[in-house]
């Protein structure tokens, strides 16, 4: 009973993400927090692919909700493996610095990055035991090259980006690999409020790039054919920055 664990992943890029592992044969563990209607429906979808889906609803910025829920289902099934677990959940709440609320800031950076130290640390014991687990962050643009008006997102995927490389050192040797997905603009929820039309002027390749696009990576770096790959961003932009 091998399980790939997704947080976000009702909707959007954690929805394809989950669709694309169920197709290569995972049972998901789906995380989402609030949308029950979204929720079921993405259920419904990955289980007609031939495979299991449980849904875990909780808010992974708190941590008491992680610990009872999260670390509640894993040891009540002993018999289960979490072998991939992705770390994709996270929220926008764009400001310039000057007229940021300290909620803006704090609820971002939760969302974002504390909920990868409050997720990680649960599931990371088992995949040492086995010596073998895939840990794929979602990281993006922002926090490699910043971005005006995102300062708290980009400080927050900026600090997944280095977790992502010091966790890769540390469990390397257990067979366990972490890495991280960055994407630039892409066709989710998440950019519904951008101006697409004049954004995709500057890519390169002047088009948003889809969920899909971005599950495929990730599947990749599920995939045992990514075992000597570790502490790598790699940039799913469309030229935009690498």
């Amino acid at each position: 009973m091998k399980y790939a664990f997704v947080t976000g992943g009702s909707r959007g890029i954690g929805k394809a993400v989950s669709l694309k592992l169920a197709a290569k044969g995972y049972n998901i563990l789906l995380n989402y927090r609030s949308n029950d209607v979204e929720g079921e429906k993405t259920k419904a979808e990955i289980e007609s692919l031939g495979v299991v889906c449980e849904l875990l609803k909780f808010d992974v910025a708190d941590k008491n909700s992680v610990d009872e829920i999260l670390l509640g289902w894993i040891e009540n099934n002993k018999e289960k493996t979490i072998e991939v677990l992705v770390n994709n959940a996270g929220i926008r709440d764009d400001n310039l610095l000057m007229w940021m609320t300290d909620s803006q800031w704090k609820n971002v950076l939760s969302t974002n990055l504390d909920s990868f130290y409050y997720i990680t640390r649960h599931v990371v014991a088992q995949m040492l035991a086995k010596r073998y687990g895939r840990i794929i962050n979602m990281v993006s643009l922002s926090g490699l090259k910043g971005m005006a008006g995102q300062t708290n997102y980009s400080a927050a995927k900026a600090g997944l980006i280095g977790a992502t490389k010091a966790l890769a050192q540390e469990i390397a040797k257990r067979g366990v690999t972490v890495n991280a997905v960055a994407p630039g603009f892409i066709v989710t929820e998440m950019t519904e409020g951008l101006d697409e039309k004049t954004l995709s002027a500057m890519v390169p390749m002047k088009r948003f790039g889809t969920a899909e696009e971005v599950a495929e990576a990730v599947a990749f770096f599920a995939s045992p054919g990514a075992s000597y790959i570790t502490g790598e961003v790699l940039n799913i932009n469309g030229g935009l920055y690498s």
